[in-house]
């Protein structure tokens, strides 16, 4: 007992000492559809989460308010609020739904909370989130699906198409947002920059049911005058490689996309830029893409500058209209595919065919990035692999009919640095 009792007292004695408040309560981790700050969603009545962190042990969530806004400083004044639910009764701090009027299309909401604990004690409000809403309704949509021209080989491995069309900005940007999807895979791009840090967008559901569509702020990659908005795509899930058995378009044939620019001005003017008979099309340098068979590059075929203004493109073709899918169009549902991490090989080595492996480490997802120097029309070959056979070889054995194989021509002008677009690997082994 006496021991015991030393112990309790040491405990009592150490937090004074570091400085721990008796009553500090905070909430952190805002959530709206699992998602933190999402921008472009169609859940009319969103979940909001949270978290809570407390300096006192078995501290338990008995109130919580919640204030919804339109503008942050409303907000923060606690003015003209869309939605108060006043002190709620209540330990949840997961999917509480969203009480207040009906969302609206091309919205952004605020929203903060504050909680209370079992002892009656408040915690200040949280950090102030948001939530954006996408396009909510079907006649939200003006831009039409577009793709190349139909061709016989749209059901075979074919280069992907880049797609452009030039406008005009002659007033100040307020905003501007992109949203846009694809029958098969997108790269999204405006005046020469790529448009997000997404990847294989717009991402593998069932299509002939969902096809998600992806939202971006842009308003930084607006320009006063000339301006390019431009897409890339390829097969994907969509039409390419899918299975054990080498099936291919077992959603579709054709490549195709639905993009829609919506630029508001400080003149309180909106005006939109859409996929439509406007746009112009040509095959680029990616030859082929797959997910299971890899890519294959050829940078003598790049055209530098496509997406951007100034640019010749009167040997361009005119796009073609698409028949829209059957799918209902909705927002991304979860947070996208990222790069997350780098690796470098831990070894290299000469393997007994006279390649030379490449050994990262440890098993995971992703793909090589390839820096290489050499004359035009050098064709560099990877092949990735989970292990090694026992002569040192890449084993590729239990891949059955996947390739997973990227090849580089190389254009001839200097260091040339490639990576995929439309494919990932998984592998520990690149051989080259």
């Amino acid at each position: 007992m006496t021991y015991a009792r030393s112990i309790v007292l040491s405990l009592t004695l150490l937090a004074p000492a570091q400085g721990l408040s008796q009553n500090a309560l905070s909430v952190d981790g805002l959530r709206v559809e699992y998602l933190t700050n999402p921008i472009g969603i169609d859940v009319v009545q969103p979940r909001l989460s949270w978290r809570i962190a407390s300096t006192r042990r078995n501290t338990i969530q008995a109130a919580y308010q919640l204030q919804v806004g339109t503008s942050e400083a409303n907000l923060t004044r606690g003015a003209n609020l869309l939605w108060d639910s006043g002190k709620k009764v209540s330990d949840a701090s997961v999917f509480v739904d969203y009480g207040g009027p009906q969302t609206v299309s091309r919205t952004r909401y605020y929203w903060r909370v504050r909680v209370w604990d079992s002892s009656g004690r408040p915690s200040p409000w949280s950090a102030i989130a948001f939530w954006e809403t996408g396009l909510l309704q079907p006649t939200d949509w003006t831009a039409q699906w577009i793709g190349p021209p139909s061709a016989p080989s749209d059901s075979l491995p074919s280069p992907s198409p880049l797609l452009r069309r030039a406008f005009r900005v002659d007033d100040r940007v307020r905003s501007a947002r992109l949203y846009v999807t694809s029958l098969g895979l997108y790269e999204a791009y405006l005046n020469g920059q790529r448009i997000g840090d997404q990847l294989f967008t717009p991402g593998w559901t069932s299509y002939r049911r969902r096809l998600q569509y992806q939202t971006y702020d842009v308003t930084s990659l607006v320009r006063p005058g000339a301006n390019v908005i431009g897409a890339m795509l390829g097969d994907g899930w969509y039409r390419g490689q899918l299975g054990f058995f080498g099936q291919r378009n077992l959603y579709g044939r054709r490549l195709a996309v639905r993009a829609q620019l919506e630029i508001r001005y400080e003149s309180g003017r909106t005006e939109r830029v859409v996929s439509d008979s406007g746009w112009k099309t040509k095959t680029g340098p990616v030859l082929a893409s797959d997910i299971y068979g890899g890519e294959t590059y050829d940078a003598r075929r790049e055209l530098s500058g496509w997406a951007s203004a100034p640019y010749d493109d009167r040997e361009w073709v005119a796009v073609a209209r698409v028949d829209p899918p059957p799918s209902a169009l909705v927002a991304s549902l979860s947070p996208p595919v990222r790069r997350v991490r780098e690796l470098r090989p831990v070894a290299i080595r000469l393997a007994p065919s006279g390649e030379t492996i490449f050994d990262l480490g440890q098993n995971f997802t992703g793909w090589a990035r390839l820096s290489v120097r050499g004359p035009a029309g050098t064709t560099v070959t990877l092949r990735f692999g989970e292990v090694l056979d026992r002569e040192g070889n890449l084993y590729t054995a239990n891949l059955r009919a996947a390739a997973q194989t990227d090849r580089y021509t190389l254009s001839g002008n200097g260091r040339e640095v490639y990576e995929p677009h439309f494919t990932f690997h998984g592998f520990r082994y690149v051989s080259v």
